[in-house]
């Protein structure tokens, strides 16, 4: 389905009765609503899980250019408002991640219990330099020429080697990744800090990342910088850690909620 939100049509799903708590989940970058079937699954006996493919993804809007950061929180809360959803709980992963702990440092009233998946939440220097390069590729060779450098990235060197279906899975979602919307979302997340303020953030926080994910470093610090938030690693897993754990997963968001 889709709704006009925040001047772009935003491609949604929802699963779960009506009336249960909302559950919002937010993709990486270069996926879509398809990396959280397994969660979308395992919650929607309890709860009204809304996915949505984030700017530039999926079958929501791709408009040209670089996007600020703070414009994909301007998209979740959009979506928001025009499925009436007044407050929810809120996962997001990597790209989503930076997503979640923004909008909870932005727009506490409108959440609940926030879930930050494998994101340092922040660019660096490094970091900056590494997306640019990125789009320098995409630009210049197209999606198929950051298939497998990414699904090297993403995931552990034994997982790749055994390439279990949800690798082609995750490289189905790479390559059909728009051109355009890989660039914006690239260089929002080559320039962009919510960390710097997370010990400001007054909602509970699950900080949940695959134990063979680089960010887990990162994420222990966010855990320690903000009083009360709790850290959850999943073993084994890499950066797409739903899908290299999907139960463990699924467990960690449902018994954080339940606290």
């Amino acid at each position: 389905m889709k709704v006009k939100a925040n001047g772009i049509d935003i491609n949604y799903q929802i699963d779960g009765p009506d009336g249960a708590p909302w559950i919002v989940f937010s993709n990486s970058l270069a996926t879509t609503t398809a990396m959280w079937d397994e969660q979308a699954a395992g919650l929607k006996d309890k709860f009204r899980v809304l996915r949505y493919d984030q700017r530039g993804h999926g079958g929501t809007s791709a408009p040209g250019g670089r996007y600020p950061f703070d414009t994909l929180l301007a998209d979740a809360l959009g979506l928001m408002d025009a499925l009436s959803i007044g407050k929810a709980h809120f996962v997001g992963l990597s790209m989503g991640g930076a997503t979640a702990l923004g909008l909870a440092e932005r727009h506490p009233d409108r959440f609940d219990r926030i879930i930050v998946c494998d994101s340092p939440c922040q660019s660096t220097p490094q970091s900056s330099a590494q997306w640019e390069d990125r789009i320098k590729v995409a630009q210049e060779k197209g999606m198929e020429a950051l298939v497998e450098p990414t699904v090297g990235r993403w995931f552990p060197a034994e997982t790749v080697a055994k390439n279990p279906p949800h690798l082609d899975k995750v490289r189905a979602m790479i390559r059909s990744t728009p051109v355009a919307g890989f660039i914006g979302c690239a260089a929002a997340l080559a320039d962009h800090d919510y960390a710097s303020a997370v010990a400001a953030v007054k909602r509970p926080v699950l900080f949940l990342c695959g134990e063979k994910d680089a960010p887990a470093p990162a994420m222990k610090k966010l855990n320690e910088k903000l009083a009360g938030s709790r850290y959850v690693e999943l073993p084994g897993a890499g950066h797409i850690s739903n899908m290299d754990a999907p139960a463990a997963f699924t467990k960690a968001i449902r018994d954080f909620i339940a606290l």
